[in-house]
């Protein structure tokens, strides 16, 4: 039953964000229902891709199963927990600080815990390459306002 856990999981996310995405306000200028379509066309890939998921899992069903202890083992637990904590860091900061040091912070952060200290100038370097570049791309080139 453990098997089925991640698709289902995903299916009920892509459920929930296709319900929130048509409860969107309207658009005002334009094509009402614009701000909707790329939502929605992610939803349906959840929910779909997990469908697939789901479908190869049942096949699956039953050989053993093991990719859940493979979680429990070496250093995972602390990795995951860490990442969440980042992730919680991240979400508060980002209204905060805004997106671009936000990004630099959280992938700092992420990539110190993965690389180490050892690749210092590498962890700083993508850090900061990507959210400028992420920034430069969304604020500047797509004119999408960020925080």
């Amino acid at each position: 039953m453990l098997r089925f856990a991640t698709p289902i999981f995903f299916m009920i996310v892509g459920f929930i964000y296709l319900i929130a995405t048509l409860n969107l306000p309207k658009a005002r200028l334009g094509d009402p229902n614009g701000p909707m379509y790329f939502p929605i066309i992610i939803a349906v890939l959840i929910i779909v891709s997990s469908a697939v998921y789901f479908f190869q899992e049942w096949k699956l069903r039953k050989e053993e199963f093991k990719e859940f202890q493979l979680i429990k083992e070496g250093r995972a637990p602390l990795y995951l927990i860490a990442t969440i904590v980042l992730m919680l860091i991240y979400t508060f900061l980002f209204e905060r600080i805004g997106f671009l040091y936000a990004t630099m912070l959280f992938l700092g952060g992420l990539m110190f815990l993965l690389n180490g200290r050892k690749r210092w100038i590498y962890n700083i370097i993508i850090a900061v390459a990507f959210s400028f570049i992420t920034w430069y791309a969304f604020a500047e080139l797509l004119q999408v306002s960020l925080p």
